[in-house]
């Protein structure tokens, strides 16, 4: 039961994403979801099936470190429903996924939220790789993208540089400070924090750092591989395609699954490199469809196969 109100959220939202394209954009999509070519579809989904596995796998060695052997089986099912639940509240499935955890392998909470949100800042290094390498190799047509929507980029920058002052200045703080208020948080947090250090301190910290390159490669190469899908997507280049899954990974990681806005954005960048803007939406809508599909498959079978499998 607790899963069926996220859902009917997830699928309401997804329907009233539908009612606010116009009949001619509906009929677009509809046509290029007649005449994709779905081996590539499901070859897609096939790969993200990897990341799955790998994202699993990354976590046994967190886990591993701090003193909790967990059945793997247990790990990957938590991951699929984490998956699940953030398509209705954005991160809410982290919060699910130690919980679970918790529930099936009696790991605290707090220690495993902890190494979620390790995985969390090593996901968001890797990611701003992929933004810094794609962003200098497309710097002129960023560039003239923004002199269109009225932004300067050096205001980007200058943000930046304070986010990334004010982050520094908050780690010398709590490290350093002696604040009874600091060290009350860290008596408190204690748990997480553990977590959180576990990939400072792990052995096999060299086997965590790969799986974290290769969840963040099966996730480019599933969205590489449905380019293919469609006749029209099927020439465009790499440095196109990085650019795109880039955009796209920011509407996921900003809403909740990327629910409308991930075909927006793939349109909004690919429309920089003159493909026209009903097939970008409908190649968005092709690749969110199909993941999203296989995310609500995955976490609901999880979700009743957990129970079931941990009877004991």
């Amino acid at each position: 039961m607790s899963l069926i109100i996220p859902l009917l959220i997830g699928i309401g939202i997804i329907y009233y994403q539908f009612t606010t394209l116009t009949t001619y954009e509906l009929e677009k999509i509809k046509i290029s979801f007649i005449k994709a070519d779905y081996f590539y579809v499901f070859l897609s989904l096939f790969v993200a099936l990897f990341g799955y596995w790998s994202r699993a796998y990354r976590w046994k060695y967190a886990l591993q470190h701090l003193g909790y052997q967990t059945k793997f089986q247990n790990d990957l099912m938590t991951v699929c429903v984490s998956y699940l639940v953030n398509l209705t509240i954005p991160r809410s499935g982290e919060i699910s996924r130690a919980a679970l955890l918790k529930k099936y392998e009696n790991v605290p909470f707090d220690k495993a939220f902890g190494t979620i949100v390790a995985e969390r800042i090593v996901d968001m290094l890797i990611f701003l790789l992929f933004v810094t390498v794609g962003f200098i190799s497309q710097y002129d047509k960023i560039y003239s993208f923004l002199l269109e929507k009225n932004v300067k980029f050096e205001t980007l920058i200058w943000v930046s540089i304070a986010g990334f002052l004010v982050f520094v200045l908050f780690i010398l703080v709590w490290i350093y400070a002696e604040w009874k208020i600091i060290l009350k948080l860290k008596q408190k947090l204690a748990g997480l924090i553990e977590g959180m250090q576990s990939i400072l301190k792990m052995k096999d910290k060299w086997n965590y750092i790969f799986h974290s390159f290769f969840i963040w490669f099966s996730y480019l190469i599933m969205f590489y591989v449905t380019i293919f899908a469609l006749p029209e997507t099927s020439n465009i280049s790499f440095d196109i395609v990085v650019m795109g899954f880039i955009f796209g990974t920011l509407a996921v990681g900003f809403t909740n699954g990327g629910l409308g806005a991930y075909p927006l954005a793939i349109a909004m960048i690919f429309s920089l490199y003159g493909i026209s803007n009903n097939i970008s939406v409908a190649f968005g809508w092709l690749i969110w469809t199909s993941q999203t599909l296989l995310t609500i498959f995955l976490g609901l079978l999880s979700y009743l196969l957990l129970p079931v499998l941990n009877k004991k």
